[in-house]
């Protein structure tokens, strides 16, 4: 694996929510972070290891002026802060107008991002929290690094109609064309339904002959139950079992899936998740 890209095309479907689940129980050491254009959210909502605030100066901003000399991916370590639960996080930007310092750099930092699991000294997986994108959305940058581009999806037909589009339109970007589901192209194209757990086999199903109808060369790759209390507690809000909670349970069905189809060497057992990692 190496780089995980998670994104939306419209609306809020709960992306940042699902890369914390993700990353609160990945398999191996794990790097999150927010490379959202339009701002991040967690230096507003997570306390930093130290039980203070997270520094909003540290993180992707920092991180733009070490990119334009180069950028080594143990590099990245250096711009990072861990979370009151231990999850380590590159912290995004404060604003939409900062992304003007990160302008031609997002090729860089895909780079660092894809080579980190490979570092001789602290190697880690990303989970790229990339929000909502469209055509001219500069984090689209990052996707040809990636090992999985994931989109998250609810499940109202308006919303599976744009993500129908969105990965379309992805796979003509990143693969040249439309393509069938004996034909998946690099980086695999993912979709990810935030679904009620009551329903979301049957749903798996008709999303994935939708998507291999329409030639999108993307399936469905899981499901994250819609949890609001358990994204409540995941984001330090409520008190309770994190690791009972639908959300946490659904997370980590979806990342033992992963590790099962793509993740052969890796060896680390799924850890517990961080409480008030995310929203």
């Amino acid at each position: 694996m190496a780089l995980i890209a998670l994104a939306a095309d419209k609306g809020s479907p709960g992306v940042t929510t699902v890369a914390v689940a993700l990353a609160a129980v990945w398999p191996r050491r794990v790097l999150l972070a927010e490379a959202d254009p339009a701002g991040g959210d967690l230096v507003y909502r997570s306390a930093a290891a130290h039980g203070g605030p997270l520094n909003p100066n540290t993180g992707m901003l920092s991180i733009a002026a070490t990119a334009r000399r180069g950028l080594v991916p143990d590099q990245l370590w250096d711009h990072v802060q861990p979370l009151s639960g231990g999850l380590e996080v590159l912290v995004g930007l404060g604003i939409a107008e900062q992304a003007a310092g990160l302008a031609g750099l997002w090729p860089t930092l895909g780079r660092a991002f894809a080579s980190l699991a490979d570092s001789p000294n602290a190697p880690a997986d990303v989970i790229a929290d990339c929000g909502r994108v469209s055509g001219d959305t500069p984090a689209v940058e990052l996707f040809p690094h990636a090992a999985l581009v994931l989109l998250v999806s609810r499940t109202e037909p308006e919303a599976l109609a744009r993500v129908r589009d969105r990965a379309a339109a992805l796979s003509t970007k990143l693969h040249g064309g439309p393509r069938g589901a004996a034909a998946l192209g690099t980086p695999l194209i993912g979709v990810l339904l935030v679904a009620d757990p009551s329903s979301s086999g049957k749903l798996v199903n008709q999303v994935n002959d939708m998507l291999v109808h329409a030639q999108t060369g993307a399936r469905v790759v899981g499901t994250i139950a819609d949890d609001p209390t358990g994204a409540d507690q995941l984001a330090g809000r409520k008190r309770g079992r994190l690791d009972k909670s639908l959300l946490i349970r659904s997370a980590r069905k979806v990342t033992a899936d992963l590790h099962q189809q793509y993740g052969a060497t890796w060896t680390v057992r799924i850890r517990e998740p961080h409480a008030g990692a995310g929203r």
